[in-house]
């Protein structure tokens, strides 16, 4: 087992951070660790990686115990923190040099992990002078320099441009065919796009553990739509597997359909016969976020 998390419980004086937390994560697996702001992602992410001790309970990465083996915990744990710490005054590869000293990594590795992560046209630079996006490389290939079984990312995908999400998305899935990712975040589009797995945590608590597929299981699917004219509701009641629909502001309707199905070609061809033209058209997953905002609000 790659990560195993036993009654783990931290306090702050009064304040319980994690309360009581137990959950196993195997190799290979991608599994995302949501919650709201302040639920104890980042508490449970620094015990994992020896940065802070638990008031209770125990931990252990790639079998070894967080407290007791804490030198081999961090020699096997690749972690990118929520603050990726840089030292922007270094070149990209000098930065990368710097710490395959101090893993003692051969130089080849260096050339390779830069590749892998896409620095190559900016590992000439000075990592002052990359953007955020590049930034989170170099970050990822230094959590990724000594080769790691597990890797431990906090919000990894925070500050982004759309560009670059799907970049770091792409990288991240390719590491987790091989490796065990766990990545922290409140963003359910992260989540669908990338993980095979979610643990919700609330208030220091585990509330949910799934497989993205049990997830899906009776899922609703919500298209949000709007015309040049206003409809009247009846009309898109019409729409097969329809489950509701609401006018959310002037000729814009959340659709709910009960099913998983991309049903925005039957709302496209619905306008088509209508002779309605579309403003915009999305679609959005309801069940995952329904689920989060149930267990969290």
């Amino acid at each position: 087992m790659s990560i195993d998390v036993s009654n783990i419980t931290k306090t702050y004086g009064e304040q319980k951070a994690l309360n009581d937390v137990s959950f196993k994560v195997s190799n290979p697996e991608i599994v995302g660790f949501l919650g709201p702001n302040g639920a104890g992602k980042s508490t449970m992410m620094k015990i994992l990686t020896t940065y802070l001790n638990a008031s209770d309970g125990s931990a252990s990465v790639n079998g070894f115990d967080v407290v007791s083996k804490k030198k081999e915990v961090q020699q096997s744990v690749g972690y990118l923190p929520e603050h990726n710490p840089l030292y922007l005054d270094m070149y990209v590869r000098e930065y990368l040099q710097f710490n395959a000293n101090v893993y003692k990594v051969e130089k080849s590795r260096i050339e390779d992990i830069i590749e892998l992560t896409g620095l190559t046209p900016e590992a000439h630079k000075k990592i002052g002078q990359l953007s955020k996006g590049y930034r989170q490389r170099v970050g990822l290939a230094n959590a990724l320099l000594h080769d790691p079984e597990v890797l431990i990312l906090d919000e990894p995908t925070t500050g982004l441009d759309p560009n670059q999400l799907v970049d770091i998305r792409n990288l991240i899935k390719t590491i987790g065919k091989e490796k065990t990712v766990f990545l922290s975040t409140h963003i359910m589009q992260e989540v669908e796009a990338m993980c095979d797995r979610v643990i919700i945590i609330n208030k220091g608590e585990i509330v949910a553990d799934k497989t993205l597929s049990d997830l899906r299981q009776g899922q609703e699917q919500v298209v949000i739509v709007e015309f040049d004219y206003r409809v009247e509701d009846a009309f898109l009641l019409k729409l097969p597997k329809v489950k509701s629909v609401k006018n959310t502001q002037d000729f814009i309707y959340e659709i709910t359909f009960s099913t998983d199905e991309d049903m925005r070609s039957h709302v496209f061809d619905f306008a088509h016969d209508n002779e309605l033209k579309i403003l915009q058209l999305n679609q959005k997953n309801a069940s995952l976020e329904s689920l989060f905002r149930d267990l969290t609000s």
